[in-house]
């Protein structure tokens, strides 16, 4: 099956690596790709919000997949277009429709959505211009610390937590009043705070049934000990500790059940990825957010951990024959470091050339490329997030220290990384 993957970041990069493993893959396309992907599959120069060229690409090449990894395409239709279309209607997209994936471009739906199905999350109230004062008021009576969210999509950066009053308001009024992330904060939801610790659940589903990936943490705080503004994330680590026994079972039975079950209610079109943003709370599993993709960089452990064949995986979800698969897991443990441009994620600099890529890594490390790309046959630095460093592990702490000593191999101009990804869970 000839297969094309949507983006490119280091999430498209490590979902390259998997799906290239299948024996299902005969040929691999990915648009636009990177250099890392370019070593997988054949890299297209082809926009993922370009739906035409994708589908004149798609007939052109009788591709038999799409696999769209970044949010935006999703939110604006990628899977609608791809069926609406007779001649490409039998192949299979991985995502969900563009109905379905308000779960991701909405908060406020999301929100709704939760509520309907009885899900534990957050109390919320949502604010637009129209009843600014009325936020104004609610805030100043919130009990701190606030949690801000632009409703829209916002590149992982449209939330604030505020520590007084003072910062609630600040924000509140560039949010709404300033656009300070455009479209996406025309409207703002406002949440109570839950303290405890944050993870990731993600289920592959056909709106159903689903079977579930390996989990994941990320550290979406751009300096060590969680601190500093949030970035698209600077790590992640695979397994979650705590994810296990009974706080598993609560997640599959609160969470992950009454949400397909709630999609298959409502109507939603749902054949992708569906990543559970959550916080237990003292043994207590609540949604924080829905994704309608992978994440980044959590897929850059979730996949070396995945033994199952990707696209084996997705077949079986075209053809309703997810239910009794058992997903094998590698039962050593996964660390991703990800290597950033000085001064992200403010502003930062482009085009640093890139050494010690092709270095010779433990058979245990792999890289991933993110924010790079050639120029004149150099690798340079083209993003905020530059390329992750995975390895595997015996527990979590090993897996960091694998991934921390290929960093050394690695540099350019004004690198930056974290040095305590998986700090909680370090033995």
């Amino acid at each position: 099956m000839k297969i094309l993957l949507l983006g490119a970041g280091g999430r498209e990069h490590a979902l390259a690596w998997k799906i290239k493993q299948s024996k299902h893959c005969s040929h691999l396309y990915i648009a636009p790709g990177n250099p890392g992907t370019a070593a997988i599959g054949e890299n297209i120069a082809m926009a993922v919000g370009d739906f035409g060229s994708i589908a004149a690409f798609c007939k052109a090449q009788a591709i038999g997949m799409v696999v769209v990894g970044p949010e935006d395409p999703l939110v604006n239709g990628i899977y609608d277009h791809i069926k609406a279309d007779p001649a490409l209607a039998q192949i299979i997209v991985v995502g969900p429709s563009a109905a379905a994936a308000k779960l991701e471009g909405s908060k406020a739906f999301a929100k709704a959505f939760m509520d309907r199905q009885g899900i534990p999350t957050a109390a919320y109230r949502e604010f637009t211009k129209e009843n600014y004062h009325e936020g104004v008021a609610y805030l100043k009576a919130h009990e701190l610390p606030i949690v801000l969210k632009a409703d829209g999509l916002a590149a992982g950066k449209g939330v604030v937590i505020a520590a007084s009053h003072e910062e609630a308001l600040s924000n509140f009024e560039e949010m709404i009043l300033s656009s300070r992330f455009g479209a996406a904060s025309e409207k703002v939801v406002v949440e109570q705070f839950l303290s405890g610790v944050e993870m990731s659940v993600f289920a592959l589903t056909n709106g159903s049934q689903f079977v579930l990936l390996p989990e994941a943490k990320d550290y979406k705080r751009i300096g060590e000990g969680d601190t500093g503004p949030n970035t698209g994330g600077m790590g992640a680590v695979s397994p979650v500790p705590f994810a296990k026994g009974a706080f598993m079972e609560k997640v599959i039975e609160r969470v992950v059940e009454p949400t397909i079950a709630g999609l298959e209610k409502e109507g939603l079109v749902y054949h992708g990825f569906v990543f559970f943003g959550l916080i237990n709370v003292e043994g207590e599993p609540y949604v924080i957010e829905y994704n309608c993709r992978m994440g980044d960089p959590e897929t850059e452990v979730v996949m070396p951990r995945l033994q199952s064949d990707l696209v084996e995986l997705f077949i079986a979800m075209e053809q309703h024959k997810l239910s009794g698969i058992e997903v094998k897991v590698d039962p050593r443990a996964a660390s991703t470091v990800v290597l950033v441009s000085g001064g992200y994620p403010g502003d930062f600099e482009r085009g640093k050339p890139i050494h010690g890529l092709d270095a010779e890594f433990a058979a245990e490390t792999m890289v991933f490329h993110a924010g790079i790309t050639q120029l004149d046959g150099e690798l340079r630095t083209n993003g905020g997030r530059v390329a992750a460093v995975t390895s595997y592990g015996e527990n979590i702490t090993a897996a960091v220290d694998k991934s921390l000593e290929a960093i050394k191999k690695i540099n350019y101009d004004n690198m930056a990384f974290r040095k305590d990804i998986g700090y909680e869970f370090q033995s």
